[in-house]
């Protein structure tokens, strides 16, 4: 049948259904370039021209002249249905595909309704589906499923060669992703892995980008049944960018091909916000699927061992990267520089081999500058340690630093010093077996929760009365208070308020914490928050004081450092109102192992305690029940009605009490200076009841100056403070 035959009116219906479709909505359906002899109509006559799958079964098949008459195709609904699928896509089911799906159409320049700028419009440049990609997809659908079944990545790349048809390999990775998005949390962790392990070696990159393209432009259709579409596609982009098959400059250059209001744009922001700007991104990424979950710190560093060790036995750098690289873990690459600096010192036949590792994974990227120079810092700070094995480190690893330098892998100027002269401190003996005792004392307390057991073992072993020894015991505390339970981190809370440690071990605690945050993220990929808890809460129940927040923040620079990122979390949980109760409370206590006091309950607690000491109670007593309250944030309720007892009364007996409260450490400084402000505040209703409570409050607030619980600008005509956390009298 010869294209000549059709009527003007339907070729008219033709020209006006191909002007009026909006070439946007028609990319997954195509026209080839159409052909500008009449020999070549035998080529394309019959067949039908579509991008995707077989033909459906609505589409004119060859052999059949009635079926493929561009006639037959003139139809009209009479179920007042329209047949078009949804999104102006074509071959929805029950409909009889585009209105440019037909085997027929073809241009003929002999018509006399021949148009040359109507056959160039028409000219687009997908290729036309060829049966060997029918076939293909067919093939690949089944190696998909098979993966799934077998979970076998050698088995599944295999197959995936012997197709041979490399330039279809981004429809692997579409189909891959797009059967996983609608599976459990295994097959979508499989789907990843196997991406990440096949690429640049089965998978040029080139396909695995334009797969990607491919699945994020179908988001729209995607999302019809798969309702979670953008929140799951935008973590696969995310893990591809983590696992490096997909470069970070990929989002901003897709986004900028897709409309605005397109669900692909959601999905590159989602995954650009809501996950690779995260804090310790890496680590939540890989586990969201429960990837990893098995791999911690001592497998990652055994690992890096078993690397380093092969590598100095076979000399094949390739192969040192790529189990680098597969190890995942570029967070933690230090601990090869560290390790790697370590053999070449122990084994000096293997260090110009080390160092030329080393050189090499920072000149190809492998390892960043950062790592590298995190990597050389904690080898200067265990210098001292690896003295006792190597009577030389000290000289050898100034050579290996100044070598680096000289070489230009290394900025030097970013180390600490290094002297030439070890710092004499405790004897390392003595700190290895305190680490040791202390262990074992705090998992003791977390089983028996007895504090005054804890605090005796602490004082037997001298650690009230060494900061440094102090901040060891810290850090270890909430190290290992974070990798349990909230019934865990609140007691660990509660022992803190309860230590009489040096402020510096207090702060120098949480700053060994922190630095050794990136080896705890291993393990706990919310350490960020965690530590950032733990930072407020210890402000809050006056383990450490504002200033000190403030110096442990100024510790760290750069935006993107883990220590800024805990410090500006700790500041924004302490800054809303009623924070410090909100705090408190956090992991559902209120500073002990009891849920948290209500205010008035406290008020309640502290009124009766006053009570039975004035009636000739013991002031040991009544410290104890006020350590237990738990809330040493609030201790300013003490010295308001101490002092109103004190005026009303006229009891030096409750002044004595606020004496040696002080004297203890039980009332600090900035709590005297609220309870104060807060009784000068209500003097006015005081005053109906005692007449002279101005002229009595006057002399206590002298006193209490000579004492030094006041600041000399505190005046008791108007209120110095306002009571904070949203507390009031």
């Amino acid at each position: 049948m010869e294209f000549n035959n059709v009527s003007k009116e339907h070729l008219e219906q033709f020209h006006s259904a191909s002007e009026s479709v909006d070439p946007s909505s028609v990319s997954p359906l195509v026209v080839n370039t159409i052909p500008k002899s009449p020999k070549s109509q035998k080529s394309y006559h019959g067949k039908n021209v579509l991008s995707k799958g077989s033909p459906s079964k609505g589409s004119p098949t060859q052999g059949s002249p009635s079926k493929g008459s561009p006639r037959k195709h003139d139809r009209h609904s009479h179920s007042g249905r329209d047949g078009r699928p949804k999104k102006g896509g074509y071959g929805g089911k029950g409909t009889w595909g585009g209105l440019l799906d037909t085997e027929d159409d073809i241009i003929d320049p002999n018509d006399p309704n021949y148009d040359s700028n109507e056959e160039k419009q028409l000219t687009i440049t997908e290729p036309v589906p060829t049966k060997a990609f029918e076939e293909y997809k067919k093939k690949v659908t089944i190696i998909v499923e098979e993966y799934f079944a077998t979970d076998d990545v050698v088995s599944t790349a295999n197959e995936l060669e012997e197709l041979g048809m490399s330039d279809y390999n981004y429809y692997f990775v579409k189909k891959l992703l797009s059967l996983a998005m609608d599976r459990d949390d295994k097959e979508k962790e499989m789907a990843a892995v196997i991406l990440s392990s096949l690429y640049a070696n089965v998978l040029d990159p080139s396909q695995v980008h334009k797969g990607f393209s491919k699945l994020i432009e179908s988001a729209d259709d995607l999302i019809v049944d798969i309702p979670d579409t953008v929140d799951v596609l935008a973590l696969f982009v995310a893990r591809a960018v983590v696992d490096d098959i997909l470069p970070p400059a990929f989002l901003k250059k897709q986004m900028a091909s897709l409309s605005k209001d397109s669900k692909g744009v959601e999905v590159l922001v989602r995954a650009e916000k809501g996950y690779l700007a995260a804090p310790l991104h890496t680590e939540i990424i890989e586990r969201k699927w429960n990837g990893n979950k098995n791999k911690t710190v001592d497998d990652v560093k055994a690992n890096i061992k078993n690397l380093l060790i092969e590598y100095v036995l076979s000399g094949d750098k390739m192969e040192a990267f790529r189990c680098i690289h597969d190890l995942k873990v570029t967070f933690f690459h230090h601990e090869i520089v560290k390790r790697a600096l370590t053999m070449a010192m122990e084994n000096r036949a293997s260090e110009h081999q080390l160092l030329d590792l080393l050189k090499e994974a920072s000149e190809e990227g492998v390892i960043n500058s950062s790592q590298m120079t995190k990597g050389f810092g904690r080898l200067i700070d265990m210098v001292d340690d690896l003295s006792l094995d190597i009577l030389s480190a000290r000289e050898l690893l100034q050579s290996l630093i100044s070598q680096a330098a000289s070489e230009g892998w290394l900025c030097a100027s970013s180390l600490k010093s290094l002297s030439l002269h070890s710092k004499k401190r405790l004897e390392d003996k003595t700190i290895r077996l305190f680490k040791i005792k202390v262990e074992s004392v705090i998992k003791e307390y977390f089983l028996s929760g007895d504090i005054l057991e804890a605090i005796s073992d602490l004082e037997s072993e001298n650690c009230n009365s060494s900061a440094e020894l102090s901040a060891i015991f810290v850090k270890k505390l909430i190290t290992l208070a974070m990798d349990r339970k909230n019934r865990e981190k609140e007691m660990a809370s509660v022992l803190l308020t309860s230590l009489s440690f040096p402020p510096d071990g207090f702060v120098n605690g949480f700053l060994m914490l922190i630095e050794s945050a990136d080896d705890t993220a291993l393990d706990n990929p919310a350490v960020v928050e965690d530590i950032a808890m733990f930072l407020a809460r210890a402000v809050v129940d006056e383990v450490l004081a504002p200033q000190h927040l403030e110096e442990i923040g100024s510790e760290f620079s750069g935006k993107d450092s883990i220590g800024s990122k805990v410090f500006q979390m700790a500041r924004s949980l302490l800054q809303p109102r009623l924070s410090s109760e909100r705090i408190l409370r956090c992991w559902g206590g209120g500073g002990s192992s009891k849920p948290g006091w209500e205010i008035e309950d406290a008020k309640d607690k502290i009124g009766k305690l006053l009570e039975e000491y004035e009636s000739g109670g013991e002031a040991q007593e009544a410290f104890r029940c006020i350590k237990e309250l738990g809330l040493p944030f609030f201790h300013h309720e003490v010295v308001k009605k101490a002092l109103v007892t004190a005026m009303e009364k006229r009891n030096v007996r409750m002044w004595d009490f606020l004496v040696q409260s002080y004297s203890i450490g039980l009332i600090t400084t900035t709590q005297m200076m609220k309870g104060f402000g807060r009784v000068a505040d209500s003097l006015d209703d005081l005053a109906l009841d005692v007449p002279d409570a101005g002229q009595q409050f006057a002399q206590y607030v002298d006193q209490a100056k000579n004492a030094g619980w006041l600041d000399s600008s505190f005046s008791s005509n108007r209120p110095a403070h306002v009571v904070e956390n949203g507390i009031s009298s």
